[in-house]
């Protein structure tokens, strides 16, 4: 486990098929977009936040719908992943939750102030924000509760497409900022890998009655 928060990057783009702009933006537009309550178990968020509009598409169509990405989560995304964290790592198991997307349209939505329930996470930029707006933030401090408390002492990561970051979003709560622009959008494709001394049995009990309906 890192004593700082730190994170690993990589510019994936030439193992990315040609067509995966037109592929993503066609499956981001089936994003399921509504109010999220806080997830529990995982959830960071100061006590006044009852809900998080944003957007996902779950693991299920992207197996269906982008199987080149499912194949590289469980392919060279996984190798880069050990590279970047020096020990094996296993993809999820469980394909309800291994690998999704996170989708935000416009300047009304952000993404849920958490920490993950995997040791090691992978995010996958396929849209930049270089303008402000939308940038990751990871709290330096295990203990941060709140947006208020991540912008006070947090790192930030502007996402780049193409790029592939790892980092332990176990221990660092994080979120991502609202969009600066009401026309613009952001895609992230997010990836739980497991260790072994945090394997996929320790994901806590009752996460995926909440979030599937079913253990």
């Amino acid at each position: 486990m890192a004593e700082r928060f730190c994170w690993t990057a990589f510019d994936v783009t030439d193992l990315l098929p040609q067509y995966w702009p037109d592929d993503i933006k066609g499956v981001a537009r089936e994003a399921e977009f509504r109010e999220y309550p806080p997830t529990p178990f995982l959830s960071r968020e100061a006590k006044d936040v009852k809900h998080i509009y944003r957007g996902r598409v779950r693991a299920d169509k992207v197996q269906l719908r982008l199987p080149w990405l499912y194949k590289l989560y469980r392919s060279e995304f996984l190798d880069l992943a050990g590279q970047a964290w020096k020990e094996p790592l296993k993809p999820a198991l469980d394909g309800r939750y291994g690998i999704v997307l996170n989708v935000q349209q416009g300047n009304t939505m952000r993404f849920e102030c958490h920490v993950d329930s995997n040791p090691v996470t992978g995010l996958l930029f396929f849209t930049d924000h270089p303008r402000g707006g939308g940038e990751l933030v990871v709290a330096n401090d295990p203990d941060a509760v709140g947006v208020d408390a991540l912008e006070a002492n947090g790192s930030v990561i502007e996402p780049r497409s193409g790029q592939l970051i790892f980092f332990d979003g176990k221990t660092y709560p994080h979120y991502a900022r609202t969009l600066w622009s009401a026309g613009d959008s952001r895609v992230v494709a997010v990836m739980n890998f497991y260790t072994q001394s945090c394997p996929e049995s320790t994901r806590p009990d009752g996460l995926n009655r909440h979030l599937f309906g079913q253990d």
